[in-house]
């Protein structure tokens, strides 16, 4: 099963987050298998880091919770929150197989929260653009709860409109990066 596992900080934790960077980076190294997409999230000065992207193939809904909750920097209490819900990867690749390589280009997260009828289901015409891509899912899979994506885009504008708007209750769009030692 995939999971969307996405922790914010906690304002003020930058501190933190550095002294326990070596020991995030080796908790994740023990899910090397199983991650999908990882990375961490900035705020518009490009600079300040806002949260931690890690999409992982785990297998049930107790072992994603786990996953997210034992992670160092939640813990230790640098993250305000988590979102982690059922995640489908309609690309069926992992972030090490985009065509577009870890560097070049503006690279963003796309949170679109909705509910109702699915939207987004299939994939955008210019899927080369595309790191990751799918929906997100309540912990059984039946109901749609919105769509995350990771890709690069000219600005956040364009990335935005990789979704359809007036589907959503709220669209996010945070900077990103490639994460990790791979």
């Amino acid at each position: 099963m995939e999971f969307f596992c996405y922790h914010r900080d906690r304002p003020g934790s930058l501190a933190l987050r550095e002294e326990l960077l070596e020991e995030h980076w080796s908790y994740m190294d023990g899910y090397v298998k199983e991650l999908i997409a990882r990375g961490p999230t900035f705020a518009d000065d490009g600079e300040t880091p806002t949260g931690s992207v890690h999409i992982v193939d785990l297998p049930d809904p107790a072992a994603a919770r786990a996953f997210a909750f034992d992670e160092p920097n939640y813990q230790a209490g640098a993250y305000r929150d988590v979102l982690l819900r059922r995640w489908r990867n309609v690309l069926g690749r992992t972030m090490w197989d985009f065509p577009g390589g870890r560097t070049g280009g503006n690279r963003y997260l796309v949170l679109g929260l909705g509910e109702g009828p699915a939207a987004d289901l299939a994939l955008p015409r210019d899927r080369d653009e595309l790191v990751a891509y799918g929906p997100l899912l309540s912990d059984d899979g039946d109901t749609w709860l919105g769509t995350a994506v990771l890709l690069r885009a000219a600005d956040p504008d364009t990335a935005r409109a990789v979704l359809t708007a007036d589907r959503y209750a709220d669209i996010e769009v945070h900077d990103f990066e490639f994460g990790g030692r791979r």
